[in-house]
């Protein structure tokens, strides 16, 4: 995907959490970091192009509730949780970069529960991968892009952190044995 395909994908999303849900009213936007989170502003952005109304943002840093954080080699990165509003009774729609085995929104869920009990939890991703380990499935969806499992992995770029817009998919890096 290029530039151009993101943003529509952004505004198709947009349109499709307001249509779902009648309107922006008690929806919030919790984006995973580190890119879900920039996506998740994008959302709020067209949000309020479209209807009008300010939709609050957060981001969720879930480094401490994966099931693998003993098992990887390098050092988690860790970033910013920022949920400065009240998500108890609230329609709350998660936001990722790349949906692939669902283990990174199944430890979403789990952080979330720390800040109240959501009315519903919606998930919107950019791309969809494929290959679910866990029984998750996104509720908005910008691109489904079927992969090879162990051989491909689907790279997001966004402007924010990258200094350009791009889904790119390449051949992952074998660690050497």
């Amino acid at each position: 995907m290029d530039a151009e395909e993101i943003k529509r994908a952004v505004t198709r999303i947009a349109h499709e959490i307001l249509e779902r849900n009648k309107g922006a009213e008690r929806l919030v936007l919790v984006g995973i970091a580190n890119r879900g989170d920039h996506l998740a502003e994008r959302l709020a952005k067209e949000i309020r192009r479209i209807e009008g109304a300010e939709v609050p943002v957060g981001a969720l840093d879930i480094t401490f509730y994966r099931d693998d954080i003993g098992m990887r080699r390098e050092a988690p990165e860790v970033h910013e949780t920022r949920i400065d509003f009240d998500v108890t009774g609230a329609v709350l729609v998660l936001v990722d970069d790349v949906l692939f085995t669902g283990r990174t929104i199944r430890a979403a869920m789990d952080a979330l529960v720390d800040f109240g009990r959501p009315q519903a939890i919606q998930l919107a991703v950019l791309i969809d991968r494929g290959h679910r380990e866990l029984p998750i499935r996104a509720d908005y969806v910008g691109k489904n892009v079927p992969t090879r499992k162990d051989e491909e992995e689907v790279r997001v770029r966004l402007e924010e952190l990258d200094g350009d817009d791009a889904v790119v998919i390449g051949v992952k890096e074998r660690e050497p044995a």
